[in-house]
């Protein structure tokens, strides 16, 4: 899933954007609400972190500005105020969820996640194909009930796969969806990292090739994969 942060404090900005990414979330930082405009206007985000009391474009602008988008980015507002009335004005301007600093770290992590699903069409907690299962919130992979040890990437690409449910996925949208705004855009890691973790899943293969448009894991309907 891919993550923007927004929030002016940079140690913990970059605090959360470490921790999202070691629970495999692709992740970009804003340090204020003009930069965060620019990103969601140009990247779709599943949740966009929000700090309510940015300088220059306040948290609320920025979310007004997100809503009235139509896109389904999620927002989770940030606030040194926890009171009924702060959460109650952040929820009615549109925020999906309103969490209170100073706050648990794996209790940010558990409304990213929840508020991520939200943020696409509804998926199953498990994903499958075949005798592959992935579990977004365990981060666990088996085949056959044999777990698989995958890297994050080779994680969130599988996580993608098999959530477009039969569909084609670009290399691009892989790279858009797992990487962050740092990844070069010309570079073969997509392709990379699709070939190691054919080798880890397994015979027979699961992912299928479509020469000219991406990658897809065929659903029951599809067929099985071939490259």
């Amino acid at each position: 899933m891919r993550i923007l942060v927004v929030e002016d404090e940079a140690p913990l900005a970059d605090a959360i954007a470490r921790g999202l990414r070691r629970e495999g979330m692709a992740v970009d930082v804003a340090y204020d609400g003009e930069t965060g405009h620019e990103k969601s206007t140009v990247t779709r985000y599943d949740v966009v972190v929000l700090d309510r009391d940015l300088p220059g474009m306040s948290g609320d602008e920025l979310c007004k500005e997100i809503l009235s988008s139509g896109a389904l980015t999620r927002v989770m507002m940030l606030t040194a105020s926890g009171t009924i009335e702060d959460r109650v004005a952040g929820l009615s301007l549109g925020a999906d969820d309103y969490l209170a600093k100073p706050f648990a770290f794996p209790e940010l992590v558990a409304r990213v996640r929840a508020l991520a699903r939200r943020a696409t069409p509804a998926t199953p907690p498990v994903l499958a194909a075949q005798d592959v299962e992935l579990d977004p919130a365990r981060r666990t992979v088996s085949r056959g009930g044999q777990p698989i040890e995958l890297t994050r990437k080779e994680f969130g690409v599988l996580e993608v796969l098999l959530a477009a449910k039969g569909s084609v996925v670009s290399s691009e949208e892989l790279l858009e969806r797992v990487w962050d705004e740092n990844a070069d855009p010309f570079t073969t890691t997509v392709r990379v990292t699709v070939m190691t973790l054919r080798k880890k899943l397994g015979e027979p293969g699961i992912i299928d090739t479509v020469v000219g448009s991406g990658y897809r894991v065929p659903s029951a309907s599809n067929g099985s994969a071939e490259d």
